[in-house]
């Protein structure tokens, strides 16, 4: 792992770590939709979701299928030509990466499925979703050294890799964030001193 991956790692790939391993306890076998899977948080939770044996369904654009499918998702949708509610069921585990679908995607889930919001603007739907017969959490992510040693781990037995869309240099820091508030790249922005 080079060190701009390294630097790509720890924010994006413990928000993924602690969504699908601490909070949902994703477990082999279990269906898991990964919504952006492409994007920084998305390729690294396909990762760690096949790491931990699981069935991969994600969204990403047409183009970026083959890069998804890549990191080992068992299945992709093209969330610009389907409605992923009518593409996919009986889901175990939705990490819901964009917010306002998780009341669409609440009936692809089996009864009991969890959910976790990683939006702020689907604090009100996880509640709903509660009450409707899910587990649903929002969460933010939470510096852990446990957690990072076992990404660590994944990285140096080649399970995740980090994949860099661009880099910027730190005085061009609004640019790498007009391009991340875009939502349209594939892998991590990393800024360089």
């Amino acid at each position: 792992m080079s060190h701009v991956q390294a630097a790509g790692l720890p924010l994006a790939g413990l928000t993924a770590w602690q969504a699908l391993v601490t909070v949902a306890g994703v477990a082999a076998g279990e269906r898991v939709l990964i919504q952006a899977a492409a994007g920084g948080v998305g390729h690294l939770a396909v990762q760690i979701a096949k790491a931990h044996g699981a069935y991969v369904i994600a969204t990403a654009s047409g183009a970026k299928h083959g890069f998804v499918r890549g990191l080992g998702a068992d299945e992709v949708i093209d969330y610009k030509n389907a409605e992923v509610s009518s593409q996919v069921r009986d889901v175990d585990v939705l990490l819901a990466t964009i917010a306002g679908q998780v009341r669409d995607l609440a009936e692809v889930m089996v009864p009991g499925g969890r959910v976790v919001a990683l939006n702020g603007a689907d604090a009100d739907t996880v509640q709903w979703a509660a009450q409707n017969g899910l587990r649903a959490d929002f969460m933010l992510v939470e510096p852990d050294r446990a957690d990072l040693e076992a990404l660590t781990a994944l990285a140096e037995e080649g399970r995740i890799t980090v994949h860099i869309d661009r880099t910027f240099p730190l005085d061009q820091v609004i640019d790498a964030h007009r391009l991340g508030e875009a939502g349209r790249t594939t892998g991590k922005i990393v800024l360089i001193a």
